[in-house]
């Protein structure tokens, strides 16, 4: 098999040159995502819609290369508030409690927009 890429579409991909997930064998690898609109606004409101964007985006680039989330074995949640953990932590839940991933929640200073809550990046194995 080829590599293969897929895009969301956010302007950060053009900007920095990334793509949004790229798989390797059985194996993709999900950048890190924002929450970012079709339009290439914030999506609006708390950590919890979000977090909701991130992983609907997080999804759709492995459904794109073939997977699903129950394909995926292991998340990482950046958040700039470690008030929002549990908010964030509940819709990580609705995603993937079926098959709970691996999963690495942490505090950071600072994401690409000040406005951004929460960043996320995922891996799946196809099996």
């Amino acid at each position: 098999m080829t590599r293969q890429r897929t895009s969301s579409g956010s302007p950060f991909e053009a900007q920095f040159g990334f793509c949004r997930a790229v798989r390797e064998g059985n194996r993709i690898i999900v950048a890190g995502t924002g929450p970012i609109e079709d339009d290439g606004e914030t999506t609006p409101g708390g950590a919890a819609e979000q977090a909701e964007r991130c992983f609907t985006l997080i999804v759709k680039a492995i459904e794109d290369l073939g997977g699903s989330a129950s394909d995926v074995v292991r998340t990482r949640m950046l958040l700039t508030d470690p008030a929002d953990q549990s908010a964030v932590g509940e819709v990580h839940a609705r995603f993937f409690g079926a098959n709970p991933p691996a999963a690495t929640m942490a505090g950071v200073a600072w994401l690409c927009r000040e406005e951004w809550k929460v960043e996320i990046e995922a891996e799946a194995i196809i099996d």
